[in-house]
């Protein structure tokens, strides 16, 4: 099972990160905070000091067109907040 799926890169994570040593993740639904815990340790060399999670439903969406209207779902998904050990940082644009 693949658990972390994409780390999470807006302005208010990266400032977060700066800040607090937080970083978020988009995770696999059924993973739990211990295997999401081992998977960010073993990825990117830190110690892992807590691990949030938030599981965020999908979104209906329906637009207007000639044909009428076209009504879809966003796909749900669960998000990690991970506080690492003071003084350790992950760095996202090292391996592009």
């Amino acid at each position: 099972m693949n658990i972390i799926i994409k780390p999470v890169i807006t302005e208010k994570m990266t400032e977060m990160g700066e800040k607090m040593n937080r970083y978020g993740f988009i995770v696999n639904r059924k993973a739990n905070k211990l295997q999401i815990k081992e998977a960010v340790e073993e990825l990117y060399g830190v110690d892992v000091i807590s691990v949030n999670t938030m599981t965020y439903r999908g979104k209906t969406k329906s637009r207007y067109t000639k044909t009428g209207i076209v009504s879809g779902k966003a796909a749900s998904y669960k998000k990690a907040i991970i506080t690492v050990a003071e003084g350790e940082t992950i760095d996202f644009y090292s391996n592009i």
